[in-house]
């Protein structure tokens, strides 16, 4: 298994945070790596997402997990290999929070294709999660 974890302390509003992470198809506002996003229906456990990176392929996304407000966990598959990507608000206290996003890749033959690309999945998480709490504060 092949994991990553980034995090950022902020102090916007867990619900700010939330509700972008919740308007899916405005995702390409405070992420650049997307041209292209669309939900199969509500922000629910067992929604499909197609993403589509600028000048790449469309990715599928399945929401794996909610607990609103707190969590989500999105699902990729590529052959065999299961890309999971959990994204979380930890409140810290009076007006912080720390946004955290760790994903791990698992399957046959994860320790090898792991290290190849995951981190070109994660290079921009630093600057997606600054843009995201940037808008978020406003």
């Amino acid at each position: 298994m092949w994991k990553y974890e980034h995090g950022i302390e902020t102090s916007a509003a867990p619900e700010a945070i939330w509700r972008l992470w919740a308007d899916v198809e405005n995702w390409g506002a405070w992420n650049a790596e997307i041209e292209k996003v669309e939900i199969d229906g509500p922000f629910t456990t067992g929604a499909h997402i197609t993403m589509t990176p600028p000048g790449d392929d469309p990715v599928l996304l399945r929401v794996a997990e909610v607990t609103e407000g707190e969590l989500f966990v999105d699902e990729a598959r590529f052959g065999d290999l299961l890309l999971r990507t959990a994204h979380r608000i930890e409140r810290l206290g009076h007006d912080r929070s720390r946004v955290v996003y760790r994903m791990e890749i698992s399957g046959p033959g994860a320790d090898e294709a792991g290290p190849q690309i995951g981190p070109g999945i994660t290079a921009d998480w630093p600057e997606t999660m600054a843009s995201l709490v940037e808008l978020a504060q406003r």
